[in-house]
């Protein structure tokens, strides 16, 4: 698929790409913006039950293209190692947390950022369920207190998952994620969709679009 302006940067779910390695390898070159990549964990989102050896293995992998590898905070330790290495090979850390049942209070996500932190996190990332005002208002009061001490990418996911992705950017969030092409993720708008929002034309370090 041709992208007319493509976005700062691109997004490899690796768990969903794990059957066509060979092809994405030779396919790579074409991308006109650098990578985040990630192999996401089961029980946050992942695709094709992946252990978490083979989620290594594919980060690995593609360790060389990377600009930025997100790793979920339950993998953290386990993925120690490879955190340690992106470290060296300065490329940028994103530790991150999906919940796709709810949205926790801002207290529990402040301690989840903080062990983001100690565990050598650049972006903290947060995805929860976002399909009440309430929990809409626990991502935003997390957000607007901007005590997480490091940036934070916040997003919501279901009936008020696009409206979020509008207010978090606006209230600090950083790195907005957006789709090529209709999204299976509820709440999930497009590029040119968050484009028409003025979302990804702002110039405070981090604060980019990035497609899903």
């Amino acid at each position: 698929m041709r992208v007319r302006r493509p976005p700062d940067l691109f997004e490899l779910r690796l768990d969903h790409l794990v059957h066509m390695l060979d092809e994405l390898e030779n396919k790579l070159s074409r991308l006109r913006a650098p990578l985040i990549i990630t192999a996401r964990h089961p029980q946050e989102g992942g695709v094709n039950e992946l252990s978490t050896r083979h989620r290594r293995d594919l980060l690995s992998q593609f360790f060389r293209r990377a600009h930025y590898v997100d790793v979920e905070l339950r993998s953290a330790s386990a993925l120690n190692p490879l955190l340690k290495l992106a470290q060296r090979r300065k490329i940028r850390r994103i530790i991150s947390f999906h919940n796709l049942e709810s949205t926790p209070d801002s207290r529990s996500l402040r301690v989840k950022a903080r062990a983001a932190k100690a565990h050598g996190a650049d972006i903290f990332k947060v995805a929860t369920r976002t399909d009440t005002p309430m929990q809409l208002a626990r991502l935003l009061d997390f957000i607007t207190k901007k005590d997480a001490d490091l940036p934070v990418s916040a997003m919501g996911i279901g009936k008020l998952g696009a409206i979020s992705r509008v207010l978090l950017s606006r209230a600090g969030s950083v790195l907005a994620y957006a789709s090529l092409r209709d999204s299976d993720i509820e709440g999930q708008m497009s590029l040119e969709q968050l484009r028409a929002f003025g979302i990804g034309t702002m110039t405070k370090p981090e604060r980019r679009m990035t497609k899903e």
